[in-house]
This record gives C-alpha cells, structure tokens and sequence, in this order.
C-alpha cells in the first residue's frame, strides 16, 4: 500500500521538524547519494568508455594497413547461397602474402568471385601480419565510441538508480509496517464511549 503524498516540499527533510522521523533524514541521504552517484557515475563511465573506444580506433588505423597477396587456388564463381556474410560477387579464396618481417603467411581472403590463382589482392593486415577487417574511418569510429559511451554510461547511472530505489522502497515498507503496528493499537481506544 503506497502511503498518501501532499505536495512537494523541497528538503522538507532536512528542515528542524518535529514530526520528521530518523528514517525520514535516511531517506534523504540515500536520495543525495543516489543521484550523485547516478549522475557523476553515469558521466563520468560514459566519457571514459568514449575516450577508450576512440583510442583503440585510432590505434588500429594507425597500425593496420593493407598489404598485397596472392591467391593460391581459384575463387568460387559465386557465393554459396544463404551462405552468412555471403555479400552479393565477394567470395572466400584462399591466400597468401609476406608480414612485415618477412615471413609468409596464409588465410582466407574477401575476393571477387571468379579470381584466377595468382591474382593479386589487397587485404589488411595488422603489425603481426594476421589478417584483420578493414579499421573504421574517424567518422565510424566517432559514431561508434559515442554509442558505446552511452551504454556504458547508462548502464553505470542503473545501479546506484536502481540501488537508491529498492533502498527507499525498504525504508517506505518498513514505515508503513511502523504504520500498521501503531494502528492496531491505536484501533481499539476508538471503540470505547467516553460518554
């Protein structure tokens, strides 16, 4: 049972009262540390998450780059169909091309459909010489560090939101028990005459 609510009084709960219960004052400080930590939380794991995400973006522009190889058995002339991240004439091939200390290395490789052995392609590589996808364009990554600095951030904001909330839940709980227990032994005086 929710208890009955009058208007809004602003840090009615700070104010010298002498209706105003412990739990009252309680109240009040889980609410403070709660949005503190909601919102400081919140901004603060947001903006480090985007500051992350944008780091490694850029790490991986400025160290993969692409290299030229050579395939080493004929493309599919075309996909296999409903085949995933089958993409209209890009096939899987087989290849092979030098890291940058010189050691050959060898991989699947996105090729046009149809390519004959030999033919030279370019793929990415990173500084190891293994095979990675193409790094994200500053713009990509900017979209992408933004989005992972929103969930990250509110994600962050939940738990001390969600904390603060179950904590004022169990303190209303226990007041409307306190409620209940003075109740019924206030109930039966008004039974009595005093006539």
């Amino acid at each position: 049972m929710a208890a009955f609510r009058g208007p809004k009084v602003w840090l009615w709960r700070w104010r010298s009262n002498p209706l105003r219960r412990a739990s009252d004052a309680l109240e009040a400080w889980i609410v403070l540390a709660a949005w503190t930590l909601t919102v400081l939380g919140g901004v603060c794991g947001g903006l480090a998450a985007t500051q992350n995400v944008e780091h490694g973006l850029a790490r991986e522009r400025a160290e993969w780059h692409t290299v030229p190889a050579r395939l080493t058995e004929n493309a599919p002339t075309t996909s296999a169909p409903g085949a995933p991240g089958s993409g209209g004439d890009m096939v899987w091939a087989k290849a092979r091309w030098n890291a940058a200390d010189g050691s050959a290395r060898s991989g699947q490789a996105r090729v046009f459909a149809g390519s004959s052995t030999g033919t030279t392609v370019m793929v990415w590589t990173d500084r190891d010489g293994r095979l990675v996808t193409k790094p994200a364009t500053p713009s990509q990554a900017r979209l992408r560090a933004s989005l992972v600095g929103v969930l990250v951030g509110v994600s962050v904001a939940g738990i001390p939101f969600v904390g603060g909330r179950l904590a004022r839940s169990r303190l209303e709980r226990r007041r409307m028990d306190q409620w209940d227990e003075a109740w019924e032994r206030i109930d039966p005086l008004w039974g009595r005459k005093t006539s």
